[in-house]
């Protein structure tokens, strides 16, 4: 099954200093990277390369994360991601947006989410997401 893998995990596996303390997170993505699941969303690639300070840096990540083409997303995929904000709005749910197109292709494709941001969890508690364990 194919993972999309959220903006959180991407980031404590590019930090040189969190790795060791997130050995798990860093193995899993890994894993998920040997076996050819990992799919990219381009908000999330916007994600991960926003605020980089330094050219170099971010010409070297960008370069990085092109190994991995942005999935091709349509209308019916921000449709329901519109409608998955709303839902969870009205249980009293706050989320990003990118969050809610998240969980929107991830159902609409029956991939799994790879992701630390705990709001997932509250998500999950109103939205057919299905969350992968490190």
């Amino acid at each position: 099954m194919k993972v999309i893998v959220d903006t959180s995990v991407w980031s404590l596996s590019l930090r040189r200093q969190k790795k060791q303390q997130n050995s798990s997170i860093v193995n899993k993505l890994s894993d998920l990277i040997a076996d050819g699941r990992v799919v990219l969303l381009g908000a999330v690639r916007q994600e991960i390369l926003s605020g980089i300070k330094h050219q170099k840096q971010f010409d070297e990540l960008r370069d990085r994360l092109r190994a991995f083409p942005d999935l091709t997303l349509d209308a019916e995929d921000y449709e329901l991601a519109a409608d998955y904000f709303n839902i969870c709005r009205r249980n009293g749910i706050q989320g990003a947006n990118t969050d809610f197109l998240i969980c929107a292709t991830a159902d609409r494709r029956n991939y799994e989410i790879f992701t630390t941001d705990k709001d997932f969890i509250d998500f999950s508690q109103y939205l057919p997401i299905v969350l992968t364990q490190p």
